[in-house]
């Protein structure tokens, strides 16, 4: 027979009021803690006041000269110059990171030291892509464009070949995105850096060109449609004198009148496009739409008004305590010396 009494429960006693007397002297430091905080600040609020004041006030004017306007010029580039539009916009944006305030001058930008920022990106318009006109501008869907990405999209992700760079190079239009530190107007920088990413002497010999070649094609059309009148105004007259004018509309036998009607609706729309396509080929960088002087927000938790004041007034605290923790060592030290 075992007579050892057991000490199982006895332990688990022991334990439990150990562990309770630890979080009593736990909730105690805690509350020792609070209270040598409320001390602190109440000892050292009049330099939290004097330090959030000043913060403010050097915070309130950096947040003054701190300034940001957005520019965004939507353009469209003509004749296959997308690449030296994007070799362009990187080479302006050198020259900002350079401050080469000369290179400025040369293109006709005086106050280049405004701007902080140049960069372009494409504006990702899918089914503008697939269904862009070819350069020989043809009323029919460029399927081209949609054979590629269908092509594409079966060895790898549509959604990222939509965004890759080499695919966004072949969108319609792009965002020059255009950031100064001060109110700005068109003419002083917008106008200039345009006239600079139009300026190349290439590209206007294929404009002139290509425009001569549109203006030729709706000379013809309009001659053609001029001839089509002439033969509609004579099938009326014949109608007229035999009363039958009121079935020219649903003259169904006479297959090759419907036939040029019909080429004479195509014309018309044929000219409808290319006139429309004449205000984009305008210029080799057609800029469709510009905004300016948009003036960047920030949140009220960024701005250094707000921030400043919270900065000084921590390096205090971290001040005073590498303090305490110096002066307490220091003591330590000398009793053991």
């Amino acid at each position: 027979m075992n007579n050892t009494p057991p000490t199982v429960s006895d332990n688990q006693e022991i334990d439990l009021s150990q562990i309770s007397k630890r979080i009593g002297q736990g909730y105690q430091s805690f509350l020792t803690w609070i209270f040598n905080g409320f001390q602190f600040i109440l000892r050292n609020i009049i330099y939290f006041i004097i330090l959030g004041v000043i913060g403010l006030v050097i915070g309130y004017f950096l947040d003054k000269g701190n300034k940001t306007y957005n520019h965004e010029i939507y353009v469209h580039p003509n004749f296959g110059s997308t690449d030296l539009l994007y070799s362009k916009i990187d080479l302006l944006d050198s020259k900002i990171e350079e401050r080469d305030t000369i290179f400025f001058k040369s293109i006709g930008v005086n106050n280049s030291k405004l701007i902080s920022l140049i960069e372009i990106k494409p504006v990702i318009d899918i089914y503008g892509f697939v269904n862009e006109r070819t350069n020989t501008v043809s009323n029919a869907q460029n399927t081209q464009n949609f054979e590629l990405l269908k092509l594409l999209s079966e060895n790898s992700d549509i959604s990222k070949i939509i965004k890759d760079d080499v695919t966004g190079r072949n969108y319609g239009t792009h965002l020059i995105h255009i950031a100064t530190n001060d109110i700005i107007a068109k003419e002083d920088i917008i106008d200039p850096i345009m006239n600079f990413l139009n300026n190349e002497e290439f590209f206007k010999t294929v404009q002139k060109e290509y425009v001569a070649s549109v203006n030729d094609k709706i000379a013809k059309n309009e001659e053609v449609i001029k001839q089509i009148d002439v033969i509609l105004d004579e099938f009326n007259s014949k109608t007229t004198s035999s009363q039958k004018s009121d079935k020219l509309i649903y003259y169904n036998e006479n297959t090759q009148l419907n036939d040029i009607i019909e080429t004479k609706n195509n014309l018309v729309s044929d000219i409808g496009a290319y006139k429309l396509e004449l205000l984009s080929l305008s210029k080799i960088v057609k800029d469709k739409s510009v905004v300016i002087n948009v003036k960047k927000t920030i949140s009220i938790f960024l701005k250094l008004k707000f921030i400043l004041p919270v900065v000084l007034i921590l390096v205090f605290v971290f001040s005073v305590m590498m303090r305490s923790f110096y002066k307490k060592q220091l003591v330590k030290y000398k009793e053991r010396a």
